[in-house]
């Protein structure tokens, strides 16, 4: 039987790239799970595959902190998977202050609302990013390295990190941060990104638009492979050695942003199609990648998805999505 059957789980973020494939899984394995879902997005992954109709929703912002707790409260969920924030570079840079207001105190309502309820509260795993440690010249980053964003949005996460390790170390709060790469697969609506931007561009025989010079390096995670982590480390959380602890999630390959938009040219068989560079990125971190070796020591955790099979599961979604 799976160890996720009957148990009752929070979902902040749930119509998010990420949440709605955790989602998916956590029902798969049996969870009864809570979903607090702040707009109605009928494209989101969640909605539209009707998986939304077998969760309870609580209808709330994580600015709002009687929300939260009503959610945890109400629906005495014994794990709470944070994954909800203003998720985007560029917006964030255009108006910092909700993106501050969503992500952080999001986050510290999200962390007091089981502080308050720990009675009930016996897991809780926090969505922070590589994009928390900002710029290195030592790379790849490491789980001792602290956070220290200088840009609105890597800002916001280094505060989403530091404050889930302040729940921890002075509450006891039985906390795991995630620290994930850039993660894509189907469901991602942020034509700004990278990988579903120039999907949708080859698809429409359009030339791809790369916004910096094509060389910045990142990791790429695989959304299934990002759900798997999420899970490994709620399930570490029985374990005392694992509260409190950050985790980074990559593949340990690191990809320009070039070779991930020739990859797609290749596998949609749209060579023809040379890309556009803009060179124009601002308040962007050049080069950052992880290593995962903690995760796979301490949790078992890695990749399952090459990044090939990857990403022909994520062109095979938008084929179908913008088919439509």
């Amino acid at each position: 039987m799976s160890k996720w059957n009957d148990r009752r789980v929070l979902v902040t973020g749930a119509t998010g790239l990420v949440g709605s494939w955790l989602t998916r899984a956590l029902l798969e394995q049996g969870a009864y799970v809570v979903a607090l879902v702040r707009d109605w997005d009928p494209q989101s992954e969640l909605i539209r595959s009707g998986l939304i109709h077998r969760v309870s929703v609580v209808s709330g912002c994580l600015e709002d902190y009687s929300a939260i707790e009503r959610a945890i409260n109400e629906h005495e969920t014994d794990t709470v998977f944070h994954l909800a924030a203003q998720a985007i570079v560029g917006a964030a840079l255009r108006s910092p202050l909700p993106t501050f207001e969503t992500n952080i105190r999001g986050s510290y309502n999200l962390l007091e609302a089981c502080r308050r309820l720990d009675g009930i509260v016996k897991r809780v795993v926090v969505a922070s990013s590589d994009k928390a440690y900002g710029d290195s010249d030592v790379l790849p980053y490491t789980e001792d390295m602290p956070p220290r964003g200088r840009h609105p949005y890597d800002v916001s996460k280094s505060c989403t990190d530091l404050l889930a390790h302040t729940y921890a170390n002075t509450y006891g709060l039985p906390v795991v941060v995630a620290r994930c790469g850039n993660i894509y697969g189907g469901g991602d609506l942020n034509w700004s990104r990278i990988v579903p931007g120039t999907i949708r561009c080859l698809m429409r025989g359009e030339a791809p638009i790369i916004r910096s010079d094509g060389k910045f390096t990142r990791d790429y995670v695989y959304v299934k492979d990002a759900a798997a982590a999420y899970l490994a480390m709620a399930e570490g959380l029985d374990r005392a050695e694992v509260r409190g602890q950050a985790y980074n999630f990559g593949p340990e390959k690191p990809l320009t942003v070039l070779e991930i938009v020739d990859a797609l040219r290749r596998l949609m068989q749209r060579e023809d199609l040379a890309p556009v560079i803009l060179n124009a990125a601002k308040a962007e971190i050049r080069d950052q990648y992880l290593c995962s070796d903690k995760a796979k020591r301490d949790l078992g955790w890695t990749p399952q998805y090459s990044l090939e099979d990857g990403l022909r599961e994520t062109i095979a979604w938008y084929t179908e999505f913008l088919s439509k």
